[in-house]
């Protein structure tokens, strides 16, 4: 995140400058360096027109009231929602579903009541990938993990499976950016006994616009962020218009986060890429990093929208696991168990194998030594 103050360090040893009474300069208390009041201005005007900038970024809004709209009483009346009696999830299913599995904990459920108070989504991406294509993904997903347990892989059945639509908003965005990167080149050569180590510091401002089209944030707490931004990307062109037909015979995710409440982690998105992409441009260094920046975004739009994933559970050893599958893409992500045993045996059993080259190699070795010396 940008700052929106400035700090005045020396320029030579990062230390606070102070300027001393009776001086007509500023001084750095720790190194003893003296700058000239007007070197001082020179010097942060540019990080002082960032700060600015940074304040002004902060200040900044998604337009998020018109994300979603109210369903119809017809499209409420085909729609119920229930919440878990075990861990507390709130899902969404159509009318025809009269007992399900919470696809978190696993608890049997039955549907108590009418759907309400969502909000309409305005798109929703159609699931492509089937149950089966779900299961087949999984056990690929498992090939060629050394350190599975074996009676994990040669005994592991699917518990559940669930196809679930999970809430995303889609924010939409212009920026313009004015980073300041501190860019390094290093050169390392022998001087006598000593080793010098030579280092040139450069600063490189970098100033562009771009734009943003669908950055998606999840609005749901109960999914893990880690694991929804694994399964991306989503191919958004492949958008429809939201209708409550897709939902036939699948779970939808009710958000437990609006629009407004997901803009600090659209922003932080946003900023990330924002610097990256400019952070691309500075080259031919050894070392590149962040100094200031300051990312400032238009008003941009934001969606509702529905993404399809297949949410699937494992047991093993009383301990669920629960992998998520892009309904769209297939890309599995969860966490696997390890065999602590293999962990340790694995690396001493190449260590062996690699024994017989060492001794094929070692007489060599030893006879070109000798003649050497």
């Amino acid at each position: 995140m940008a700052n929106s103050s400035v700090s005045y360090k020396c320029p030579n040893c990062g230390a606070p400058l102070t300027f001393l009474p009776g001086k007509k300069t500023v001084t750095c208390e720790y190194c003893s360096t003296e700058f000239e009041i007007s070197a001082i201005e020179e010097l942060f005007r540019g990080k002082q027109e960032l700060a600015a900038r940074a304040a002004e970024a902060q200040e900044a809004k998604w337009e998020t009231d018109d994300a979603g709209s109210e369903f119809t009483d017809d499209e409420a009346k085909n729609l119920h929602a229930f919440t878990c009696s075990s861990c507390g999830a709130e899902l969404v299913c159509d009318e025809n579903t009269m007992a399900t599995e919470c696809v978190y904990c696993g608890n049997p459920t039955m549907i108590p009541k009418r759907f309400d108070g969502m909000l309409k989504p305005d798109y929703v991406i159609p699931f492509k990938k089937t149950k089966q294509d779900a299961v087949n993904a999984l056990k690929k997903f498992y090939e060629g993990r050394m350190l599975l347990p074996s009676d994990f892989t040669a005994n592991n059945r699917v518990e559940a499976i669930q196809p679930m639509y999970v809430p995303f908003w889609l924010f939409d965005s212009e920026v313009s950016a004015q980073v300041d990167f501190r860019a390094e080149r290093i050169r390392i050569y022998s001087d006598g006994d000593y080793t010098v180590t030579e280092t040139q510091v450069y600063r490189c401002r970098r100033e562009g616009s771009m734009r943003f089209k669908k950055i998606p944030v999840d609005g749901s707490k109960k999914m893990d962020d880690d694991n929804m931004d694994s399964i991306e990307p989503f191919d958004y062109a492949e958008l429809v218009p939201f209708s409550a037909a897709y939902l036939t015979s699948y779970l939808a995710d009710k958000y437990d986060m609006d629009a407004e409440a997901c803009t600090p982690r659209a922003n932080e998105r946003v900023e990330n890429s924002t610097i990256e992409v400019l952070k691309n441009t500075v080259q031919n260094y050894d070392a590149v990093q962040v100094e200031d920046a300051a990312v400032m975004k238009d008003v941009g739009k934001v969606s509702y929208a529905m993404v399809p994933v297949w949410i699937l559970t494992t047991r093993y050893k009383d301990k669920p696991y629960t992998f998520m599958m892009n309904g769209q893409t297939g890309k599995v992500v969860g966490e696997l168990p390890y065999d602590s045993t293999k962990a340790i045996l694995y690396p001493a059993l190449i260590s062996l194998l690699l024994l017989p080259v060492f001794y094929f190699i070692a007489p060599t070795l030893f006879t070109i030594l000798a003649m050497i010396l």
